[in-house]
């Protein structure tokens, strides 16, 4: 397997040499795609700051390992099927065509994601409903290729008490955090639910933030066009997505790490 190329960062005030801590850093992602994520790569990971810029990310996107991997964890993952109607079954059946199709797809610029199928769910500890968006089969593929490329971006960022959707972080965790505050005193817990949260993201916002950190055009293009596919119901038809992003989808809970 050949090594994927590492991306060009152009970083803002970051030191050309890697500090001592970058070993640490790097044992520490240790769930990363490797086939995209190279020593070299994680090394210049571990310097990146807040300004840094990544440039160069759609070859490792299109890249047929990760591709490969991205066709593998959703045929692993089942799910239900989106508006086409076709199943991981499906997909496992043909995956080395339909993988090599989506390829050419991606680096020809025809790939476009299909709109979500829209269904309706309970809502834990209410008489409401809340929707789903779920996307294509082939959709959530390309979904987690380009998350397996942006996720470590993201990722080390985050504040170490923040648990949700993250890798190798877990609702277990957040209570024994909880847990461990408990023992040592506090006495306040407080449990806070934003209304609509992802159906009302900023899109343009999303992307702007988006921006400050991925510079490569073709993954901005990719985004914007998961943001504006729709959502398809079946006794409404197709409605745009002028905001928000839809739930179920792969990159959806990923979001937050933006906003």
């Amino acid at each position: 397997m050949n090594e994927a190329k590492p991306a060009t960062v152009g970083s803002t005030g970051a030191s050309a040499d890697f500090p001592k801590q970058a070993g640490e850093t790097q044992d520490a992602m240790t769930w990363v795609e490797r086939c995209i994520w190279t020593e070299r790569m994680l090394k210049r990971l571990a310097t990146s700051q807040e300004q840094t810029k990544w440039y160069s990310l759609w070859d490792k996107v299109c890249s047929p390992e990760n591709l490969d991997q991205a066709i593998l964890k959703v045929i692993l993952n089942r799910g239900s099927p989106g508006v086409d109607g076709h199943t991981t079954e499906q997909l496992k059946a043909d995956w080395q065509r339909q993988g090599d199709q989506l390829r050419q797809e991606l680096l020809g610029g025809t790939y476009r994601p299909k709109p979500a199928r829209r269904v309706w769910i309970p809502k834990l500890g209410s008489t409401e409903l809340r929707p789903l968006g779920i996307p294509a089969v082939r959709d959530r593929v390309v979904q987690t290729a380009l998350r397996a490329v942006l996720e470590p971006i993201f990722e080390r960022d985050f504040a170490a008490q923040s648990y949700g959707f993250r890798p190798q972080h877990s609702a277990m965790d957040a209570l024994q955090q909880v847990e461990s505050l408990l023992q040592a005193g506090y006495t306040w817990i407080v449990d806070a639910d934003l209304k609509q949260c992802f159906d009302t993201i900023p899109q343009g916002r999303l992307v702007e933030l988006f921006k400050k950190r991925v510079v490569d055009g073709r993954v901005i293009e990719l985004l914007e066009q998961y943001l504006a596919a729709g959502v398809m119901e079946s006794h409404k038809g197709w409605t745009p997505t002028q905001a928000g992003t839809p739930q179920g989808a792969v990159m959806t809970p990923r979001t937050q790490w933006i906003t």
